[in-house]
C-alpha cells in the first residue's frame, strides 16, 4: 500500500473519529440537558408534594367544616398520588445500572373473610421448543380489590302444616317476629336504611335510586314510614340510654343549629341539636341527642330534669352560653373548656400576629402538653400530676392576663379575648382539683361533628317530630361507634332482638352493653 493510501485511510479514520466524537459530545450535551430537566422537575415535583402535604395537613385545613375537608382530602390524595407516579418514574429513569431500587412498601393483605374468586392465567401452549412437555412447579398469587354493587334477596319463611290424622288439629309454628309487623322489609334491610340515612347521610331519594339500581325501586314514601316505624320502636332504647347517662357524675353538653322547615311557609328557621355525653375519662362511653325547635335554655334544664325530684347533679362541662347559667344557679358544677378559651387567642395571632396571643397559645400549650401525657393513667395520678405540675402553669398563666389586661384598651379583640378566660377561670382550672373533668369539651364537640356533616346533605329537617327521631337514631348509632361496634351490625340485631325483648332486659341492647346474638 503506498503512502498515498495510508495518508488517505488515516484521514478517514481521522474523519470518522472526528464524527464519532462529536456525535459523542451532542449526545451528552443532551443527556446533560435531559439530566438537568429530570432534576428540576424533581425538584418542583416535591415541592409540589411537600405544599399539599402542608396544606392537608396545616392549620388552614382545620378552618374547613368536615364534608369541606373530606372532598378536599379527596382530591389531594388524586393529585399527592399522580405526583408520587411521576416521581417515581423519574427517579427509575434517573437511576443506574448499578443502583439498587429502593425497597416498596409492603401492601397490607386483603381481609381473608372476603370471598375469593380464581382466575387462572396459564400458557396455551405447555410445549417447550424443543419438543419436551413443561411441568408446573409453583405459581404466583396476587390480589386485586373487587367490587359489585348490592343485590336484594328474598328471604322465604317457610313454615310447615302438620296435622293429626286422629284429632284433625293443625300444628305450625309461628310467624316471626319483625319490627315491623306484616311488613315487606327484614331487620337487615330496615338496618341499612337507617344507618345509610343517619350515619352515611344519604337522604331517602338518594337510597331510592340506589335501589333502583340493585334491581327493586323502593319509594321514598315506603322507606319514609320504615324509619318512622323504626325511630318509634327504638324510643323506649333512648329513653334508657338516657336514664344510664343521667346517673354519672361527669357530663358533657354542647349544641349547634340545624335548619328546621317552618310549616305552611316553604322557609326554614333556626332549631338546635343538643349532644349531651358521659364524661371523656368514664368507662362508659354513651351520647344522647335532643332535638329542639330554639337555643332556650328551658331545653337543657328539661333534659337534665330540673324542676323534678330526679333532677341531674353533678359537673357539667360546656361552653359559656347563657342558656347553662341558671343550671349553675340551681346546683350544677360548671366545668369550662378551655379549648375555647385558647381558640380565641389563635384567632387574635391568625389575625395580627399578635405577641400577647402567641405568650397565651404558648402556656396553654403546655397545659395541653401534660394532659396528653397523663390522659391514660389512674385518676390519683392525675389529679397529682395536675397539682404539681399543671397548677403552676395556669397561675402563671392567670397571673400574666390580669397584669397584661391592665394595659390593654377596652373593646379590643385582644381585651375581650382575656376577658373570657379571667371571668370564667375558676370553670376553666375546675378540672386540676378533680381526676374526672377533662381540660376541655372537645370529646363532646367530636360527636357534633355527624350532625355537621349530615345537613349539608339533607339541607334541613321536615318538622319537630322527624328531628327528635332522627336524634333518637342517631344517639343509638353514635354510642354503638363510641363502643367499638359496627353500627350496621348492632342495628340489624336490636331491630332483630327488640320485638320479643322483655322490658325488664331492654338494657342488654344499649351499645355499651350489646352483645351480638348467638348464631
Amino acid at each position: 500500500m503506498s503512502a498515498e493510501d495510508i495518508a488517505s485511510l488515516d484521514a478517514a479514520g481521522l474523519s470518522h473519529i472526528g464524527a464519532k466524537l462529536l456525535e459523542l459530545v451532542d449526545r451528552q450535551a443532551r443527556d446533560r440537558h435531559e439530566i438537568e430537566w429530570r432534576d428540576a422537575k424533581i425538584e418542583k415535583l416535591s415541592f409540589e408534594m411537600a405544599q399539599l402535604r402542608r396544606v392537608k395537613f396545616g392549620k388552614k385545613s382545620e378552618q374547613l367544616d368536615a364534608e369541606q375537608k373530606a372532598l378536599f382530602d379527596e382530591a389531594v390524595d388524586t393529585d399527592l398520588a399522580a405526583l408520587e407516579t411521576q416521581l417515581a418514574e423519574l427517579l427509575a429513569a434517573k437511576r443506574k445500572p448499578g443502583d439498587v431500587p429502593p425497597e416498596r412498601p409492603k401492601r397490607a393483605a386483603l381481609p381473608p373473610h372476603l370471598p375469593r374468586v380464581d382466575r387462572h392465567h396459564e400458557p396455551a401452549n405447555t410445549m417447550c421448543a424443543c419438543g419436551c412437555q413443561l411441568m408446573r412447579i409453583g405459581e404466583d398469587v396476587s390480589e386485586k380489590l373487587d367490587y359489585t354493587p348490592g343485590s336484594f334477596t328474598v328471604v322465604r319463611h317457610v313454615r310447615g302444616k302438620w296435622t293429626c290424622s286422629q284429632c284433625r288439629t293443625l300444628t305450625q309454628a309461628p310467624v316471626p317476629a319483625e319490627i315491623i309487623d306484616k311488613g315487606l322489609p327484614t331487620s337487615g334491610l330496615l338496618a341499612h336504611v337507617l344507618v345509610a340515612k343517619h350515619a352515611d347521610h344519604l337522604p331517602l331519594y338518594r337510597q331510592e335510586a340506589i335501589f333502583e339500581r340493585a334491581g327493586l325501586a323502593i319509594p321514598r314514601s315506603t322507606l319514609a314510614a320504615w324509619v318512622g316505624v323504626c325511630g318509634m320502636r327504638l324510643q323506649p332504647l333512648v329513653d334508657a340510654m338516657k336514664a344510664e347517662l343521667l346517673a354519672r357524675p361527669v357530663l358533657h353538653a354542647d349544641e349547634t343549629p340545624v335548619a328546621m322547615l317552618a310549616p305552611g311557609t316553604g322557609k326554614t328557621h333556626r332549631a338546635y341539636l343538643w349532644a349531651y355525653a358521659s364524661g371523656a375519662f368514664e368507662p362508659l362511653r354513651l351520647v344522647v341527642y335532643d332535638f329542639t325547635e330554639s337555643r332556650s335554655g328551658e331545653h337543657p334544664r328539661a333534659f337534665l330534669g330540673h324542676g323534678t325530684p330526679q333532677a341531674w347533679r353533678g359537673s357539667l362541662v360546656c361552653d359559656d352560653y347563657s342558656g347553662y347559667k341558671a343550671l349553675f344557679a340551681a346546683g350544677i358544677t360548671e366545668a369550662g373548656c378551655m379549648a375555647h378559651a385558647r381558640r380565641k387567642f389563635v384567632e387574635l395571632h391568625l389575625a395580627n400576629k399578635s405577641t400577647l396571643a402567641a405568650t397565651a397559645i404558648d402556656l396553654m400549650g403546655q397545659l395541653y402538653g401534660i394532659e396528653r401525657e397523663i390522659k391514660a393513667r389512674s385518676p390519683d395520678d392525675r389529679l397529682r400530676e395536675r397539682r404539681t405540675r399543671a397548677a403552676p402553669i395556669a397561675t402563671a398563666l392567670h397571673d400574666w392576663l390580669a397584669t397584661y389586661r391592665a394595659k390593654v384598651p377596652e373593646g379590643s379583640a385582644t381585651s375581650k379575648a382575656m376577658d373570657y378566660s379571667l371571668k370564667r377561670w375558676a370553670a376553666l382550672t375546675r378540672y386540676l382539683d378533680d381526676p374526672a373533668l377533662p381540660i376541655d369539651n372537645n370529646f363532646d364537640e367530636q360527636q357534633i361533628r355527624p350532625w355537621a356533616t349530615g345537613r349539608k346533605n339533607w339541607l334541613f329537617v321536615g318538622t319537630l317530630l322527624a328531628g327528635q327521631r332522627a336524634a333518637a337514631i342517631m344517639s343509638l348509632i353514635q354510642s354503638a361507634k363510641l363502643n367499638g361496634h359496627d353500627p350496621y351490625a348492632y342495628m340489624r340485631d336490636v331491630l332483630t332482638r327488640l320485638p320479643t325483648q322483655l322490658n325488664r332486659d331492654i338494657g342488654e341492647l344499649l351499645p355499651h352493653r350489646w352483645k351480638p346474638a348467638a348464631a
